[in-house]
């Protein structure tokens, strides 16, 4: 009997402590971060992979056999176009150019006595008739035999200036030279393999880099309007290299991958892309002016969609459904459910609900969006994404199967667009 009343009296004290604890739950006051609502440009970014190559690749070889008996060049110097570059040895080039002249030289005083002779048989044919017709017609096929032997001489005048002009070796375009393959006193062949040396154009440079075929419409349509930015990442892509501008999509789609290839150009004055460097790629496909944006960090899913705690005037939260439609870096953009200069909580709702008075800390603008850090109450503007980073989107886009951001990665990483936020819960009324 005893028993059954201390079961019955420990039943009734835990059924009246769960209201207690909700009650006491919501008049607690609890430490938040929070951030305003604001409004600004939000650009619009397609991630790829790639790799930096040269604007022009030249392999430099010999034209015409010899000895190199000169090099003008150091191995990492930049040259400019139609520097010299290495010299070939000229002397038999140079003799067969003088034999070649010589050649010419005597075929054309035979040519000049030949049409001498043929106007002298013509005025005698006409004047005397001491010459017969078929001996003006020989002749006249005599000066143009020598004729057509003279342009031939020329011909070969011209080939062996042209072989003499090639022993001197000239950078054909201008760029950085590498390492030298064939050192002086060697014999090169103009049917060589290896080439002498290679020079590589740095400035400008190129990077090539994959999208979705299903992005590639989009990005065809805004290039027809616009130069498109492009942005190159490092390795790791947290530091920017360099910004460029998008130069071409190629003309076919990789099956096996169904992406599509796209060429960028960067001036690189600096010289901080070299060939075969691999890049993260950014393509600024559009700057949504004007646009609701919070903290990627706010957004929070239960199970009627996305939703945030908007701090209230009295310092109670209010959980209130949204309709995010892009993530962008740390920010994500609200197409409705908050109002520009309102205050969402980025940090510690996992313990609030409806009606919750909190304690509300404005977040560190000097960390990222999705970090816990408290630094004063007063407010603040959002903190700005980096750049073209880990783009999301929201249920707006979610709507639309053919949205730009609905491709796979490519490369073995995660596509540049996924769905919702990565936060988890469920709004309590």
């Amino acid at each position: 009997m005893e028993a059954l009343l201390l079961s019955l009296l420990s039943a009734c004290s835990k059924s009246d402590s769960t209201p207690t604890r909700a009650r006491a739950n919501a008049s607690a006051v609890l430490p938040v971060t929070v951030a305003n609502v604001t409004r600004q440009d939000l650009p619009v970014y397609l991630s790829g992979l790639g790799s930096v190559a040269a604007y022009y690749t030249v392999s430099v070889k010999s034209r015409v056999d010899g000895q190199l008996v000169d090099v003008k060049f150091r191995e990492g110097e930049t040259v400019k176009q139609g520097a010299l570059l290495a010299v070939i040895d000229p002397r038999p080039y140079q003799a067969q150019l003088e034999q070649a002249q010589a050649q010419l030289f005597k075929d054309q005083a035979s040519l000049r006595d030949a049409q001498l002779n043929y106007e002298r048989y013509k005025g005698l044919l006409q004047n005397s008739g001491a010459m017969s017709q078929q001996q003006v017609d020989t002749q006249q096929a005599t000066v143009d035999q020598l004729q057509g032997t003279v342009h031939n001489d020329q011909a070969t005048v011209d080939n062996a200036k042209l072989n003499l002009s090639y022993c001197h070796i000239t950078a054909p375009v201008g760029g950085r030279i590498g390492l030298r393959l064939v050192d002086p006193g060697n014999m090169v062949h103009a049917s060589d393999t290896n080439p002498i040396l290679v020079i590589t154009q740095l400035q400008p440079i190129t990077a090539l880099f994959t999208l979705p075929e299903d992005q590639l419409p989009e990005v065809a349509k805004r290039m027809r309007k616009a130069l498109l930015e492009v942005d190159a990442y490092s390795r790791d892509d947290s530091t920017k290299l360099a910004t460029g501008k998008l130069l071409t999509i190629d003309n076919q789609i990789d099956q096996t991958t169904g992406t599509g290839r796209l060429k960028a150009v960067f001036s690189n004055e600096d010289n901080v892309l070299w060939p075969n460097q691999f890049v993260n790629i950014h393509l600024l496909l559009e700057t949504r002016k004007n646009a609701t944006v919070i903290p990627s960090a706010a957004v929070q899913q239960g199970p009627q969609g996305s939703y945030v705690y908007v701090v209230k005037p009295d310092k109670t939260v209010e959980a209130r459904n949204v309709n995010p439609s892009l993530t962008e870096g740390n920010l994500t953009q609200i197409a409705s459910g908050i109002s520009p200069d309102e205050v969402v909580v980025t940090d510690g709702q996992d313990k609030l609900q409806t009606g919750t008075h909190v304690e509300p800390h404005q977040q560190n603008q000097n960390r990222n969006a999705t970090g816990g850090g408290v630094q004063g109450t007063g407010p603040g503007p959002v903190p700005p994404p980096p750049v073209g980073r880990n783009r999301r989107s929201g249920a707006a886009e979610q709507a639309n199967p053919g949205a730009l951001n609905s491709g796979p990665g490519q490369g073995g990483r995660p596509g540049n667009a996924t769905t919702g936020s990565s936060n988890t819960g469920t709004p309590s009324q």
